[in-house]
């Protein structure tokens, strides 16, 4: 069983933290996050540390509490560090470039691909097969990796397409190359 809800979160110095009855904002240097605290749980500030607790023993409470947990800590990393996700284009041909704000993607259609990230998240091009996401929020920052990536997935036979930094992608065999390993 897990306990990670009762394990206090420390605030590092510059970041300051307000919580209100039903709502809880984390400011520091890279920006200010808010998030609204639900019935079950009651968060308190002290002595530099959030600490979360559950108002009743139930299975829900209970989870509610580590799920807030994680998330209140996401918080204070998100606006003290941020959070980045690296994705990489694979594919002949295939590159990004940013025009307003916007990304410009060329992967294999007979068409642009044109994708707006929203405003709390920037995007970085390292070099036009490699791209940067960051932002304060995780799971924003990682719904747009999963959305550029989902915009032209790796495909199993070649490897071509979009994907996270590191991901291995498993490669099949192809059907003329497995026939004539067993036919030859």
């Amino acid at each position: 069983m897990s306990r990670v809800g009762r394990k206090p979160i420390v605030v590092p110095a510059g970041v300051e933290v307000e919580i209100d009855k039903d709502e809880i904002k984390v400011k520091g240097p890279k920006g200010e996050l808010g998030r609204v605290i639900p019935s079950l749980c009651k968060v308190t500030f002290k002595d530099k540390q959030i600490l979360v607790e559950k108002l009743r023993e139930d299975k829900q409470s209970k989870s509610l509490q580590g799920t807030l947990r994680s998330l209140i800590f996401n918080m204070v990393k998100g606006v003290t560090e941020g959070f980045e996700k690296n994705l990489e284009i694979v594919g002949v041909g295939y590159k990004a470039e940013l025009k307003d704000r916007a990304l410009v993607l060329s992967l294999g259609y007979s068409h642009f691909v044109k994708y707006t990230p929203p405003p709390q998240v920037d995007v970085k091009l390292d070099s036009p097969n490699k791209i940067r996401i960051f932002g304060l929020d995780k799971q924003i920052v990682g719904e747009v990796a999963a959305e550029i990536r989902a915009l032209k997935k790796p495909e199993p036979y070649k490897g071509k397409g979009i994907r996270y930094k590191g991901e291995l992608v498993r490669r099949k065999v192809s059907k003329k190359a497995a026939l004539g390993a067993k036919t030859g």
